[in-house]
């Protein structure tokens, strides 16, 4: 079963090696990434790949709609791990353009559990409802929740503890919010960067 998988794995490995010989050697030893990437759970959204990095190099931690909620505690232990052990420098909240989560959360259809997860982003819409009400096409206005999610998600990691004892510590860490297009691969900095308290 999946064959097609280990041999695609294989032929990664061999690359990788062929490239840099002590690769997986430097790799085994430590994990030290500056960055930790908060992103969603979409397949067209490769982290590493779409900010040129390798493995070990950035801390990564996927959910449906990159969501960063205060009660989940998925989240908090890969921040606290982040902030408290690895010390990255960086953390990115990143959204991305065409968000199914985002859609799903405001289409007033039914699906589940899945329904209770999204519940922050139909709060997002509901506060911002005038903003988003003034935007005509329907797209623009779903691109617009999606920033406007990250946004609030870059509130919610700058307002934990873990990264308000980091700060209280004078440790260096700014929590950044991005977008990213599906239609160019481009990164969209919302200059919402935080760095202190």
């Amino acid at each position: 079963m999946l064959e097609h998988l280990k041999t695609n794995n294989r032929a990664w490995a061999a690359r990788m090696i062929s490239a840099d010989p002590g690769f997986f050697r430097r790799l085994e030893g430590q994990q030290a990434p500056q960055y930790l990437w908060i992103g969603c759970s979409d397949s067209r959204v490769p982290a590493n790949e779409i900010v040129g990095l390798d493995p070990g190099e950035l801390f990564v931690h996927r959910n449906v709609a990159n969501l960063a909620p205060p009660q989940d505690a998925n989240y908090l232990s890969v921040l606290q791990f982040a902030v408290d052990v690895l010390k990255v420098k960086h953390v990115m909240v990143v959204g991305h353009y065409g968000c199914g989560g985002v859609s799903a959360a405001v289409d007033g259809k039914r699906r589940g559990l899945v329904d209770h997860w999204l519940h922050p982003i139909r709060e997002v819409a509901q506060e911002c409802r005038d903003e988003l009400d003034a935007i005509e096409d329907a797209q623009a206005r779903l691109n617009r929740l999606c920033e406007l999610n990250v946004i609030r998600q870059v509130r919610n990691v700058a307002s934990d503890v873990f990264v308000q004892d980091a700060w209280a510590r004078r440790q260096e860490l700014c929590v950044h919010g991005w977008v990213y297009s599906l239609a160019n691969g481009v990164v969209r900095d919302l200059d919402v960067t935080v760095g202190q308290p």
